[in-house]
């Protein structure tokens, strides 16, 4: 079996959520023995040896990244082909990220091989397939919405629910599958489209241990530096912290770094490889999320962990279970400190929602669980 896949990052940058969905959707192909060819977006931080790294790994065949083509070279052409449909058909230009030549290297990509599926990363990203759906009757295309992304723009100005709404479902219709990542993308999708829409939640492998590691932190933070973690973290250190203990040692890991207050019980880490050694020696996991919709990549990798999680309402979107799943939730500063000193002080408590942590992980976010879902989607012979 055959995969062309377009992610648009690097998916080997552990450092945001989105990427590790990326690499954890590789890490399945490559268990599957499905021969992948990946095409990203050239970046500063996504180059040619990403891909080759990517190869050595043996996630992906073959690597492309798509550059965009200089406008000064192809007025003409820019003009015609790109600039003036945009401006007559008015697209919003939210929901369309491809740049000045993008498609047309990607086109080329996709025509070099016979594949039994073409796989999109985002809506933005949807109006890559056009042309080669007319030309390719017999590939399944199918797209990992990674998020609701109408939500995610009603901030934009001159933003307008039903033409954002109305642009995004038109784009996942292009389709023959669309995959979300929690129960309410589902319900909401579904009722607007005509394609099967599958759940495919984030997947990681069980880390818990038996043994008794020494606990370095009480708190762990993982958050990168988006709009929605920067109020997080504001909030958290300006209503939270206060109420905190001092003694209690904290650790924040991520660009978000840059927006937390430096104190002598704040350990701050902007970039770490491997998220595993700082895990493994923390007590619990904080997710103070305010804004931002879909699942939270942070919490399920703290629940790999069986580590107790203490967030408000946004932490637990996208979980499948509300309650009884490891998560302490509200959205009060004092609840939110009070279930801190609980988890570190009361070790019956403590217990129960470590064991909550482990035994919904297990059902609902580990390996054998999600990929079987995915053999139903990718129709591998088992």
């Amino acid at each position: 079996m055959r995969l062309l896949y377009f992610y648009p990052e690097n998916p080997l940058l552990k450092n945001q959520g989105n990427n590790a969905r990326a690499l954890a959707l590789l890490e399945y192909f490559k268990s599957r023995a499905i021969e992948v060819d990946f095409v990203g977006v050239y970046a500063d931080n996504f180059q040619q040896e990403d891909i080759s790294n990517l190869k050595n790994e043996r996630y992906i065949k073959e690597g492309y990244l798509l550059k965009s083509l200089s406008r000064k070279k192809n007025q003409l052409r820019y003009f015609f082909m790109y600039s003036l449909p945009r401006k007559i058909f008015k697209k919003i230009k939210e929901f369309d990220r491809r740049r000045f030549g993008q498609e047309k290297l990607f086109e080329e990509i996709a025509m070099q091989k016979e594949y039994d599926f073409i796989l999109i990363s985002y809506a933005y990203w949807a109006n890559l397939i056009d042309n080669i759906k007319e030309v390719k009757p017999n590939v399944k295309f199918v797209i990992d919405t990674h998020d609701f992304l109408t939500s995610q723009f009603q901030h934009t100005k001159d933003f307008q629910l039903g033409k954002y709404f109305e642009t995004e479902m038109r784009l996942l219709n292009k389709f023959d599958e669309v995959l979300v990542i929690s129960n309410e993308e589902k319900y909401v999708f579904s009722q607007f489209l005509d394609q099967p829409v599958s759940i495919v939640t984030h997947t990681l492998k069980t880390h818990f241990d038996a043994s008794e590691i020494a606990k370095k932190y009480d708190i762990v933070y993982v958050a990168s530096n988006n709009e929605h973690n920067i109020k997080a973290a504001k909030w958290f250190f300006t209503e939270v912290y206060p109420k905190l203990d001092k003694s209690i040692q904290i650790v924040v890991v991520g660009r978000v770094v840059s927006f937390c207050p430096d104190g002598d019980n704040i350990t701050k880490i902007a970039f770490i490889e491997d998220l595993d050694s700082i895990y493994k020696v923390s007590k619990i996991a904080i997710c103070p999320m305010l804004s931002g919709t879909g699942l939270k990549i942070k919490v399920v990798e703290a629940l790999s962990y069986g580590l107790p999680v203490v967030c408000n309402e946004r932490g637990i979107d996208g979980l499948l279970n509300k309650t009884n799943n490891g998560c302490l939730m509200t959205n009060d500063s004092s609840q939110f400190a009070n279930y801190v000193t609980q988890l570190l002080q009361d070790k019956t408590f403590y217990e129960k929602h470590a064991q909550d942590s482990k035994s919904f992980f297990i059902a609902n976010h580990s390996i054998e669980a999600t990929y079987t879902e995915l053999d139903h989607i990718f129709t591998v012979d088992q």
